[in-house]
């Protein structure tokens, strides 16, 4: 397609609010993803030192 304005790109022939609409959805669903994932990163490092810590206090 060729667009004579940056009106009619955004327009996107009509399917605008479609289209820029997933790239938004898309990009808060991937954001929101990195923030769990690095959410469950963080609590699975915690479990591990909390059981090493444990495991050292049996040993003594």
């Amino acid at each position: 397609m060729n667009w004579t304005s940056p009106a009619e790109f955004f327009a996107m022939g009509g399917y605008g609010l479609y289209v820029w609409g997933s790239f938004g959805i898309a990009i808060v669903v991937l954001g929101a993803e990195w923030y769990l994932l690095r959410q469950r990163r963080l609590a699975a490092l915690s479990l591990v030192k909390r059981r090493l810590i444990l495991r050292e206090e049996e040993s003594r």
